[in-house]
């Protein structure tokens, strides 16, 4: 009777885990799930109307389109250069406000203040920094030099490279200096008696507490840099110079021109790649775990 009564209580306590479980489950369901298979549908099909299955039609179509090729070539070299550079420049700041420097407190509001901005906002100030007659070009024509049309040149990306760094810098110093806080006190202590020199005890320290919080900064900014659009087509529009014409843009353009199936296979395409790069990133985060517990 006892066994029955203990069964009997362990599956109200597995239904009532359920039913509490139900509304987010519905919710991923509906919002996610459903919505990824009505994509995976859409790839194999001509066009809504017929929806006659060609298989990997589309998906070769959109792999030979030459929009998406320039578009997939400038998102991968922007998410190359400045993810790694967003992760370091952030890293170093946070060892920096570390250490008790001058101004320490108004550095911290600076690089925090793109998070209390709106990205409107954000766009006009470098609007007002690199227009045609903005402030750059003016301080560069004080110096004697040329002033260059910033989002229709090969230095556009680099713009909007800074860009990023500035609006990105802040909340990933705030999770390095947390990191850092958090490292014991005490094994610092000790190293620090057994050898000289920070940047030894950066390595072989410091570097191995931080690398849970390097990878999670890491994924942070690789997903940021895909949300990058918003301010490139805010600055320069639909059809911006080649140079920033990212992913985003072509999906939007296709969305617009309502080309459902080369949408969907350039969409399960994006998702199979960061997927991958995401595996990679967690398998390297794994063995340098291994390595700090071992």
């Amino acid at each position: 009777m006892k066994f029955k009564f203990l069964k009997r209580e362990g599956m109200k306590e597995r239904l009532q885990s359920f039913l509490f479980l139900l509304p987010s489950l519905l919710g991923v369901l509906v919002f996610f799930v459903i919505p990824f298979l009505i994509v995976i549908y859409y790839s194999v099909i001509d066009d809504p109307i017929n929806q006659n299955f060609v298989g990997l039609y589309n998906f070769k179509h959109v792999l030979s389109n030459k929009a998406f090729g320039i578009a997939a070539k400038n998102t991968l070299i922007f998410s190359l250069l400045s993810v790694p550079g967003v992760v370091i420049v952030s890293l170093l700041m946070a060892l920096l406000l570390e250490k008790n420097i001058p101004y320490k407190s108004t550095f911290r509001t600076f690089f925090l203040s793109p998070l209390m901005v709106p990205v409107a906002s954000i766009v006009l100030i470098w609007r007002v920094l690199f227009d045609n007659n903005g402030s750059i070009n003016e301080l560069m024509k004080a110096f004697g030099g040329q002033p260059l049309d910033w989002f229709q040149t090969s230095f556009s990306q680099v713009v909007i490279m800074i860009l990023f760094l500035w609006k990105n810098l802040g909340y990933n110093m705030i999770l390095f200096m947390s990191a850092l806080n958090s490292i014991p006190q005490d094994v610092i202590e000790v190293f620090q008696m057994e050898y000289a020199g920070n940047f030894t005890l950066f390595r072989k320290i410091k570097l191995r507490y931080l690398s849970s919080t390097i990878f999670f900064v890491s994924l942070l900014s690789l997903v940021n840099s895909f949300k990058v659009f918003r301010e490139i087509y805010l600055l320069t529009g639909d059809y911006p110079f080649s140079s920033l014409y990212m992913l985003q843009h072509f999906m939007n353009n296709t969305f617009r021109s309502l080309d459902y199936q080369k949408l969907s296979a350039a969409a399960i395409i994006m998702a199979l790649v960061m997927v991958v790069i995401i595996g990679i990133m967690f398998f390297i985060e794994d063995y340098i775990a291994k390595d700090i517990e071992g």
